[in-house]
């Protein structure tokens, strides 16, 4: 897809539970501050990849590397130090916390101050907090939340609760965003907005992003590259103009008669 070396490399990537195969030999790669949409019919193995990524769910065989790092070797928490951001399709938060609270919360694992400091607020620890407070009162600010920053995000509509899993899951400075599902609940004009944020983060922040979503039109218009997966395995990897007009693909969401 491009003369960049991969950000994120995925290699003959299998995930097996029990008897069933939910990944087969699953192989493509993602150049940094690309976009690419992960597509796919329900039960394509698309979440499971997205687990895998993770380090959710350990593969069955296969590698997965990010910035030349190996993933598979690492504990699960490191994920988010590596570069690594995600959301989540049912919005995860803090529902009793406060907007500026909850973009703090993805601040915080970029901390230094050891445990006892916090525990008896050293200077180390307070500076600390200082420096994560303002990280995430400029991205409350960034991503347009600074009226409702002291709300409670239990009180706020879906789609806000949305920029505010964003903000958060951007509060680490990743190199990589994973969004799953990012446009599920969303109204046609909140979509809109969407496709309009996914690029300003890439091009502002320069991270890569890698989302699934059944949303045809927004992956189409804001992918670089996309990648279709069917029964777990990969069937189509390219621009969107050439996976639209794949056969496979077709195939997949319409059945025989597309064939």
């Amino acid at each position: 897809m491009s003369g960049d070396a991969p950000l994120l490399d995925v290699v003959g990537v299998s995930m097996r539970f029990g008897g069933i195969v939910a990944l087969k030999d699953v192989t493509f790669s993602l150049a940094p501050e690309k976009i690419c949409g992960l597509i796919g019919p329900n039960g394509a193995g698309k979440t499971t990849l997205f687990n895998c990524l993770s380090r959710l769910y350990d593969v069955s065989s296969g590698n997965i590397t990010f910035a030349g790092t190996s993933l598979l070797g690492l504990r699960r928490h490191d994920i988010a130090r590596l570069g690594i951001a995600r959301t989540f399709q049912n919005v995860a938060l803090f529902n009793e916390m406060s907007v500026l609270d909850n973009v703090m919360v993805g601040a915080h694992g970029l901390g230094r101050a050891g445990f006892v400091a916090a525990a008896l607020r050293r200077r180390a620890e307070r500076d600390e907090e200082k420096r994560i407070r303002a990280r995430a009162e400029s991205l409350v600010e960034e991503f347009g939340l600074d009226a409702i920053a002291h709300r409670a995000v239990g009180q706020l509509p879906f789609g806000t609760r949305k920029r505010v899993e964003m903000a958060r899951a951007l509060a680490m400075n990743p190199r990589l965003l994973l969004l799953d599902e990012p446009a599920a609940g969303l109204n046609h004009e909140e979509v809109e907005g969407l496709i309009a944020e996914i690029r300003a983060i890439r091009d502002r922040r320069k991270v890569a992003v890698l989302l699934v979503e059944h949303h045809m039109n927004l992956v189409m218009r804001v992918s670089d590259q996309v990648v279709a997966l069917n029964f777990g395995r990969v069937i189509a990897d390219g621009t969107p103009a050439h996976v639209q007009a794949d056969a496979q693909v077709l195939k997949a969401y319409l059945g025989d008669e597309a064939a």
